[in-house]
């Protein structure tokens, strides 16, 4: 239970369904904290603040993602697998929200709440 009250935002899962989101996440956590610089190429971050920010990343990725880079002690090293293997996400989603959107018709839903939340998970 400690876990979840610990965590400030969902984790990443294993197959990257939310990927998009917990990207921004991190990065606005990160930026807060002052450790953007850290998951950036060539940056002059201290070893304590790398050190933080693995941390930080490695308690909101899946435990089965945590298992699979387990090896992986390097910020920058483990960023970049994240993102080597999620980032064709981009390419798959932004096609079939563009459909959705173009397929949305108020007339289809029953009520208001629907469209709205049908609406909201496109525009996401």
């Amino acid at each position: 239970m400690t876990n979840i009250e610990n965590q400030k935002f969902i984790t990443l899962d294993i197959s990257g369904k939310n990927y998009l989101s917990w990207v921004l996440d991190v990065k606005l956590h990160l930026s807060a904290k002052k450790l953007r610089h850290a998951i950036e190429e060539e940056n002059a971050a201290t070893n304590e603040e790398r050190a933080t920010a693995l941390i930080f990343l490695r308690h909101h990725i899946d435990d089965g993602l945590k298992y699979e880079y387990l090896t992986v002690q390097n910020l920058i090293e483990l960023w970049q697998n994240l993102n080597d293997r999620f980032e064709h996400l981009k390419a798959v989603v932004l096609p079939n929200a563009l459909n959705d959107w173009s397929q949305l018709r108020f007339q289809d839903f029953k009520t208001v709440s629907e469209y709205n939340s049908t609406l909201f998970k496109i525009v996401s």
